[in-house]
């Protein structure tokens, strides 16, 4: 295996998760206030779930998203 293609390509997958994530939930956000259905204080509970086919693992990651 090599290391560095492997970290890079680790790494170059999260910045794409992080970056597509942070779009959507904003959109969801700015949705949701706009149609009343969030006041913009809330916080929010949020939960990433990742897989990789092919391995045993499943990485869930819990926390909050505070809105004010």
């Amino acid at each position: 295996m090599n290391e560095e293609a492997f970290n890079l390509g680790v790494r170059k997958f999260l910045k794409k998760f992080g970056v597509t994530a942070q779009r959507e939930i904003e959109k969801a956000v700015d949705d949701g206030v706009r149609d009343g259905k969030l006041r913009g204080s809330e916080t929010l509970k949020a939960r990433a779930i990742l897989t990789i086919d092919g391995l045993p693992m499943q990485v869930v990651i819990d926390d909050d998203i505070p809105l004010a």
